[in-house]
């Protein structure tokens, strides 16, 4: 039998305890609990298996609510009962009382977050449609957008309710408090480092202002950092070292997908051969890596900070951001790297130069690993024709660039390029 796993448990009996793990499957995805079984996998069957699917549907009825979507399958050859939890659309399901989700194989009681969050499922809103909770929000920064860019003003609440900052039933929205002049949040950090990340050189941290005027702010320190002029014969050019629109189509997007109801800020470190921007919060539900990376699939967390947005033409068509940021480095030797992680998006951006910069090793072991294959060190010394040694330091300084990532560990390590 496969092992127990995020949508798989087994069960030897029929105990109250399963109820946790029917609450975690209708709040987060569909999963199974086979009765009968041990954790080992090991089938020892079910005294009456017709009778104990009549208990597990009681048990579900009486102390889930609201009440999942599930069925139940009875094999009387090993007598054992499989019950397959749906995920539901009514969240949070809750058993006493209390949300769970899984951890691995285990389910486990979600914390006050991540319970809001489910709430908001379940009504079918999301975070920045909920009334804010102030009753006076000023709007400069906006209002000046809004004028220059589609000839609005002023930003009466007439402009304010078309936008969906504001509604007659609840006032203004948290969206209005993320756009209005100043608010309470923590919104970007900006490190620009030095020789490495344990020099910092300047240092801003964003909070208590527009979103909007975050946006200019961040982006100010970026030409600073990496666009120069350059005179060639009489001809004045600017010089990008790094794609201005990949950076501002990475930042816009972290601040408009980001998880507003954390307070951590959307982070920006700045080094001499790339740019590393962290948004809180994995990839909204419904949404998958491949979707996200490859099929310019969109779900908007916050759709009336991105709807905002658009108009303003800060960001394009919504599911775009990723092709845009590629085709900014269509001719560069260089590629953005995407990473999604549980809790977190992060965007690196390279300097159009970066692979240019390589020492010889480093560009011979790089070329040795293809785009998804990944190699041994032993398998890059046959290759390469290095020593051993000198392997290890090419792959170690490769790792630093955040152009090779290890994969397992210890003999079983491999290498694969990021």
């Amino acid at each position: 039998m496969s092992h127990e796993g995020p949508d798989l448990e087994y069960k030897e009996s029929v105990t109250a305890n399963f109820l946790k793990t029917v609450s975690a499957y209708a709040n987060y995805g569909t999963g199974r609990i086979i009765f009968g079984v041990t954790d080992d996998g090991e089938t020892v069957g079910l005294m009456d298996p017709r009778a104990s699917a009549l208990d597990i549907e009681n048990a579900i009825n009486d102390a889930i609510k609201p009440r999942p979507d599930f069925h139940l399958a009875v094999d009387e050859g090993p007598s054992v009962v499989t019950l397959t939890v749906l995920e539901g659309q009514d969240t949070p399901y809750l058993y006493k009382g209390q949300a769970y989700g899984r951890a691995d194989s285990a389910s486990v009681p979600v914390d006050r977050v991540a319970l809001g969050r489910l709430v908001l499922k379940g009504q079918n809103r999301s975070y920045d449609e909920l009334p804010c909770g102030r009753e006076a929000l000023s709007f400069g920064v906006l209002a000046q957008a809004l004028s220059e860019e589609l000839n609005v003003s002023p930003t009466d609440l007439n402009v304010l309710r078309t936008l969906g900052l504001y509604t007659d039933r609840d006032g203004y929205t948290n969206a209005a408090d993320i756009l209005a002049d100043s608010n309470d949040r923590l919104l970007v950090d900006v490190a620009r480092f030095r020789r490495s990340e344990d020099e910092i050189a300047e240092r801003h941290v964003i909070k208590g202002v527009s979103l909007l005027a975050a946006l200019t702010e961040v982006m100010t320190v970026f030409d600073r950092t990496y666009t120069y002029e350059k005179v060639e014969d009489t001809t004045r050019n600017r010089i990008e070292t790094i794609p201005r629109a990949a950076f501002k189509e990475a930042l816009a997007n972290a601040l408009v997908h980001r998880t507003w109801d954390v307070d951590r800020p959307v982070q920006v470190g700045m080094l001499d051969d790339r740019i590393r921007i962290v948004s809180p919060g994995g990839l909204p539900e419904g949404l998958s890596r491949e979707e996200y990376l490859y099929e310019n699939v969109s779900v908007l967390r916050n759709p009336i900070i991105a709807g905002v947005l658009f108009r303003l033409g800060i960001i394009e068509q919504f599911g775009t951001g990723v092709r845009r940021i590629l085709r900014a480095y269509q001719d560069a030797e260089a590629t953005p790297r995407f990473h999604v992680y549980e809790n977190s998006l992060c965007v690196v951006l390279p300097t159009t130069s970066s692979l240019g910069e390589l020492e010889p090793d480093e560009r011979l072991i790089l070329g040795l690993l293809m785009p998804g294959i990944s190699c041994s060190r032993k398998e890059l010394q046959q290759a390469s024709g290095f020593e051993r040694n000198k392997v290890i330091r090419a792959i170690a300084k490769l790792r630093k660039k955040e152009l090779v990532r290890q994969v397992g560990a210890g003999p079983s390590t491999r290498y694969l390029r990021a």
